[in-house]
C-alpha cells in the first residue's frame, strides 16, 4: 500500500472511531428545542427527570426527537429492560416471541445500570430506528423503525401509565 492510500485509510479510521466516541443525540439534532420536561414518581420517590428535545412541534408526523432522562435512583440494566418489555407488551400487545428475544437483545445492548445522575437520551429516527446515548456517548443503535415506535410510545402513547409526564413533555396544559 503506497503513503497516499495508507493515509487515507488512517484518516477514514480516524473519522469513523472519533466521530462513534465523540457522537451525542445533540449533534443528530442540532436545531433541537425542549418541547417539555417533567418527573417519573413513583410512590413519592423521584425515578427521573425527562426532557423531550425536537427541532419541530410532534405534532408535526416523522419527525425525528430526542427523549433525555436523568437518574434520581439506582436501577439495574435488567430491571430497565425488563420494565421497557412490560410496557410495550402492555401497549403494543403480545409480541411474536423471536422479535421480543430480538428486541430484548437490543435493549441489554444500548442500557446500562444508571446511578442518580446517569443520563440516558433515546433518539427517535423515523423511519430508520433509535439510537441510544449514555452520558452523551452513543452506546447502540437498533435499526428497527417498529422497535423505536414501540419504545417511546411507553412515554408518548395516550395510554401511558404517566399520563402527567407524558403532557408535560408534549408541553400540554
Amino acid at each position: 500500500m503506497n503513503a497516499r492510500a495508507l493515509s487515507c485509510v488512517l484518516a477514514l479510521g480516524l473519522c469513523l472511531t472519533s466521530g462513534m466516541a465523540a457522537a451525542s443525540w445533540r449533534q443528530a439534532l442540532p436545531e433541537a428545542r425542549l418541547q417539555g420536561a417533567g418527573e417519573m414518581r413513583f410512590l413519592g420517590l423521584r425515578i427521573y427527570s425527562a426532557q423531550l428535545w425536537s427541532q419541530a412541534p410532534l405534532a408535526a408526523p416523522g419527525q425525528p426527537f430526542a427523549l433525555e432522562l436523568i437518574y434520581h435512583r439506582s436501577i439495574s440494566r435488567q430491571a430497565l429492560v425488563r420494565t421497557s418489555l412490560e410496557e410495550i407488551t402492555r401497549l403494543a400487545g403480545e409480541l411474536a416471541p423471536e422479535r421480543r428475544a430480538r428486541w430484548e437483545r437490543e435493549m441489554r445492548l444500548a442500557f446500562v445500570d444508571v446511578e442518580p445522575g446517569r443520563r440516558i437520551a433515546g433518539l427517535y429516527l423515523p423511519g430508520t430506528g433509535a439510537r441510544f446515548y449514555v452520558d452523551e456517548r452513543l452506546r447502540h443503535e437498533i435499526r428497527d423503525p417498529a422497535f423505536a415506535e414501540a419504545f417511546f410510545a411507553i412515554w408518548l402513547d395516550p395510554r401511558t401509565r404517566a399520563p402527567d409526564l407524558r403532557r408535560q413533555l408534549l408541553g400540554l396544559p
